[in-house]
């Protein structure tokens, strides 16, 4: 009898959803912000100002996580508030800080 997880890592639509969420941490600027938001919900102009980059690139760049369904936003006070979607990334976070040289 095969077990779930191995099931898992076999099943080929799990390992594109797998994938595609590397894909979409694989850029520094999106690992930056998730980084951040990992930390507390932070609107653009925030992510911008810690980032030191401009509001139209960190814009760009939430898109791609929020399509990718690793953050999601809530519109408050005018502004949207961008979080986390999945608390689980915070594990990966710690993996990748533990790898660094």
């Amino acid at each position: 009898m095969i077990d779930k997880e191995k099931s898992t890592l076999l099943n080929p639509q799990v390992a594109y959803r797998r994938s595609e969420t590397l894909k979409a941490l694989g850029h520094p600027i999106r690992l930056s912000i998730v980084e951040l938001l990992n930390q507390q919900e932070h609107n653009v102009g925030d992510l911008a100002r810690e980032l030191t980059l401009d509001s139209a690139i960190v814009s760009q760049q939430l898109k791609i996580l929020r399509m990718s369904g690793l953050v999601q936003s809530e519109r408050r006070e005018g502004h949207s508030f961008y979080r986390l979607a999945i608390p689980q990334l915070s594990r990966l976070l710690e993996c990748l800080r533990s790898c660094d040289h």
